[in-house]
């Protein structure tokens, strides 16, 4: 009797994806754009089956992870985080720190989300920190990595190599899915939060603190910005929960602020801080609005949170490198005739932190809003707050393939407000409508996205610094 045998199945072999050739800095950012980017794709896309901080961790892994190589803080929250990381790290520099700096997103220049000691890398260590990253993808079991994750695994590489005292972490979206939640901080920071990516974090402020607070781990002190009753409830049972010391700054920390006018310094915002190791009085905060005056606090008890984790910090040199910073992009004059603003305020409370903010800073007779922003974004919630300082409104296209349609935000607004808008196919057409309602002493705010505003600043104004 003749035995049959079987036959072994055959094995498949695993489909290897093909590493890319990236030489220079145009392919690198090729590559780059090649990538699923969810600051420019659906929201839906973005969820916890195909994003998790375990892939980063996995590239990091795979380049000898760079991120245990030097000391860091993180930051998260829903509006302030760029502003708050950018005030502490002039702080940090001013006392001699060697500081990198990972934000986003960014106006003209992707080099702009990765700098150290105030310069974004060069275009040939960019290059360079890409292709690491893009090279070992496959062996990482990570075949088609995310734009975010690239860009924060070649960051962390690129920190490494430059041997940064401490690099200051900032959250792209959320906290918890956030590929940044993969270093273990000095200290969390926590700006305001309030409503944006609900359809990724959640349809309420304590679902979105809740995923916010994801950054908060055991031991790590967090520092919280003032909040209102149930998001503040959400951090501090959070905190609790995984055993980390918290301090908000309307509770547990001495923090005052007050709006003044000089002959000097003009219209400005002075803070008063004081901890048992720190002592800050009457400080100037440079950048202009109450909601600045907020970020500057946390930035201030993140540093405060630093000296007694062994950073050597002098207060007067702290306060001496605040004053010297400026930030792109936020409430920015980039041209004087007519005089144009620009902001990249992209949600509700950040529309009426703006809002506020150019009536008590920026005299004008009277002001013409050119807004455009993304569709899944919260119109109208940022719709309502426009009306408060916006004596004319011109919709236009946000440079995106979510970009909200501008017709129908003009009807949202006069459905909303019952005030006529007009529309501007493109930002050009936009101003050149905004040009034509503006006398001298008028001004034209163009806010929504930060892609608005840095399509603007290419047009309009002057190059982003280094």
């Amino acid at each position: 009797m003749t035995r049959s045998v079987a036959e072994k199945p055959k094995r498949t072999a695993r489909k290897q994806v093909t590493t890319p050739q990236i030489r220079t800095y145009r392919s690198a950012v090729n590559y780059l754009n090649s990538l699923t980017n969810f600051e420019r794709v659906s929201p839906a896309q973005y969820n916890a089956s195909n994003v998790t901080p375990a892939r980063t961790a996995r590239l990091l892994s795979a380049l000898g992870n760079p991120h245990r190589s030097f000391r860091s803080v993180h930051i998260a929250g829903t509006k302030g985080k760029g502003s708050t990381a950018h005030m502490l790290s002039a702080m940090l520099r001013s006392c001699g720190h060697k500081v990198g700096l990972y934000t986003s997103p960014h106006l003209l220049d992707v080099r702009e989300r990765i700098v150290v000691d105030g310069e974004m890398i060069s275009e040939s260590a960019f290059a360079r920190a890409v292709k690491a990253v893009a090279q070992v993808a496959n062996k990482a079991r990570v075949p088609k990595p995310t734009y975010f994750e690239v860009l924060t695994a070649a960051a962390f590489y690129y920190f490494g190599q430059r041997e940064v005292d401490l690099a200051i972490v900032e959250t792209g979206i959320g906290g918890r899915l956030d590929c940044t939640n993969v270093i273990r901080p000095e200290v969390v920071g926590i700006t305001s939060i309030s409503y944006d990516h609900m359809s990724q974090l959640g349809e309420t402020l304590p679902e979105i603190a809740e995923e916010k607070a994801g950054v908060i781990k055991k031991g790590i002190p967090v520092v919280c910005a003032p909040q209102i009753a149930e998001v503040k409830e959400t951090i501090r049972r959070v905190a609790e929960e995984v055993g980390a010391p918290l301090k908000v700054a309307d509770e547990d920390v001495s923090f005052s602020c007050r709006f003044e006018f000089s002959r000097t310094a003009g219209r400005h915002t002075r803070i008063c801080l004081t901890t048992p190791t720190s002592r800050f009085e009457h400080l100037h905060v440079p950048l202009l609005g109450d909601h600045q005056a907020i970020n500057c606090g946390v930035a201030l008890n993140m540093l405060d949170v630093l000296k007694n984790r062994g950073f050597e910090i002098d207060d007067q040199q702290a306060m001496a490198g605040l004053a010297g910073m400026g930030l792109p992009g936020r409430m920015e004059v980039i041209r004087d005739e007519p005089r144009i603003l620009v902001d990249g305020a992209h949600n509700a409370a950040s529309i009426d932190a703006l809002m506020r903010a150019i009536g008590q800073n920026i005299p004008y007779d009277s002001m013409v809003v050119i807004f455009g922003c993304l569709k899944h974004k919260d119109i109208p919630g940022m719709i309502r707050r426009i009306q408060l300082g916006a004596d004319k409104v011109v919709f236009t296209r946000v440079d995106s393939p979510q970009s909200a349609d501008p017709h129908e935000l003009a009807a949202d607004y006069s459905e909303l407000s019952g005030k006529p808008a007009q529309v501007g196919e493109t930002l050009e057409d936009a101003v050149e409508i905004a040009e034509c309602a503006v006398s001298r002493g008028d001004l034209i705010c163009i806010t929504g996205s930060f892609y608005l505003v840095g399509e603007a600043m290419r047009k309009f104004g002057q190059p982003v610094p280094a």
